[in-house]
């Protein structure tokens, strides 16, 4: 029996924050748009990634009437500090910015949040509807799954590393540059007895340590583990001991104390971008497009700074019949993701100490040390850092839809710009 075919303007794979925001903007400016997932509902509500939105991702989602939970119930976070030698290195970089900080919001909560509003809008979301393939053999591109085929103008991938749209790129498009970390981070989350006041870096000749706030009971910790470390080498004791050895918890001074530990995972530290994310009438976005490690929490904001970008120019093209404003989607998005990549890798240079022997560690340690100290206070070094982690700036806007331009609490006068300000300068020359 042959699946019924129905046609609709843009067909989305992958309803995670990439794919959900795009939907919902699309379809509130009046562009026929349906989702399709291959994990079901509670999957795709209850898995716990990032935590950390940056400011210029939330006013967006605000100015699209998408962050009204996320704004009463997240709370503002605007510094974060670094532990090295010992010592707490405070770096505002709300205040270094100008404002930008970020909202401590779970993503399994944006995404939940994001599948109510379109659902409530009147769109269609199907779960358990893995796509089977992408043909793009006729005039429009065809989305195939097990009982259903939908004829789209344009197809847009928002469906991971694996996506389905991009095995569906020519051969000569196909393909991506990557770099494989030299260590790995082992992930936790934990509960704890009190929240987590800010973000914690430790710097440590054991390896890096991190702590993220996630909800009041609940928080993120990342250990530095050798490259294609096991499971199974990690004992929950080992885990305890090395994040209070490395992080300096003390909870007679105010740190958490941590409780169970609800989830521990192995994070293969990778970063990916494709060649290209545009072919013809199918795109890439999110991790489809690219992939980034969570040092400087950048990977769910660089998702939504993508589909920011083609929500503004599927509307030009459907709405206004502009068939020339997609041509330079994939430029922009190479030009953010590499900025982003370099952000990261930067950041990651600094966190991880070179291998070698003691005396090596305490002068990298040294050298890090006095870098951070650079961070931390005003002046260009700081400012750039400040500007990139927190997020300052504004994504590409997709006017047609926008319900809302007053400013969001902290900021005060932030440009209007779409690009993040380089922050090369800001953490270069860590060596050693």
């Amino acid at each position: 029996m042959t699946a019924p075919r129905r046609h609709v303007q843009v067909a989305i794979v992958g309803a995670g924050p990439a794919g959900l925001v795009l939907a919902n903007v699309l379809h509130r400016a009046g562009v026929s748009v349906e989702v399709r997932e291959r994990s079901s509902r509670a999957e795709v509500e209850q898995q716990a990634r990032a935590g950390l939105i940056e400011h210029r991702v939330v006013e967006y989602l605000r100015d699209h009437g998408l962050a009204d939970r996320l704004l009463a119930e997240s709370g503002r976070h605007d510094w974060c500090e670094f532990m090295c030698l010992g010592e707490r290195i405070h770096i505002p970089y709300g205040d270094l910015s100008g404002g930008a900080g970020h909202w401590v919001y779970p993503q399994q909560f944006l995404v939940r949040d994001l599948i109510a509003s379109f659902e409530e809008a009147g769109g269609v979301v199907r779960f358990d509807c893995p796509v089977l393939d992408v043909d793009t053999s006729g005039p429009r591109p065809l989305v195939r799954c097990q009982d259903d085929v939908l004829a789209a103008d344009h197809v847009v991938g928002c469906d991971g590393p694996r996506s389905t749209v991009a095995r569906a790129f020519p051969a000569h498009l196909d393909g991506a540059v990557e770099r494989r970390y030299p260590y790995d981070w082992l992930t936790v989350l934990a509960e704890v007895d009190r929240p987590v006041d800010g973000i914690r870096y430790a710097l440590h000749e054991a390896g890096f340590a991190g702590m993220m706030p996630r909800t009041s009971r609940l928080a993120r910790f990342y250990l530095q583990v050798a490259p294609d470390a096991e499971l199974s080498e990690w004992s929950e004791s080992r885990i305890r001991s090395q994040l209070s050895l490395r992080l300096g918890l003390r909870p007679e001074a105010g740190d958490p104390r941590l409780g169970g530990l609800t989830e521990v995972g192995m994070l293969r530290l990778r970063g990916r971008v494709r060649h290209h994310v545009q072919a013809d009438r199918l795109l890439l976005a999110g991790d489809a497009a690219h992939v980034l490690t969570p040092s400087g929490a950048k990977g769910l904001n660089l998702a939504v700074a993508d589909v920011a970008d083609l929500a503004d120019s599927l509307l030009r093209y459907h709405r206004d019949g502009d068939e020339d404003v997609l041509a330079g989607y994939e430029r922009r998005r190479h030009q953010d993701a590499w900025a982003t990549q370099e952000f990261s890798d930067r950041l990651l240079e600094l966190l991880h100490l070179p291998s070698g022997d003691a005396a090596e560690s305490a002068f990298g340690l040294r050298l890090r040390r006095e870098r951070l100290a650079l961070l931390s206070a005003p002046g260009p070094e700081g400012e750039a850092f400040a500007r990139t982690y927190g997020g300052a700036g504004r994504l590409r806007p997709a006017s047609a839809s926008v319900t809302r331009r007053t400013p969001l609490p902290g900021r005060e006068s932030l440009p209007e710009a779409t690009p993040l300000p380089s922050a090369t300068d800001a953490l270069c020359g860590v060596a050693g």
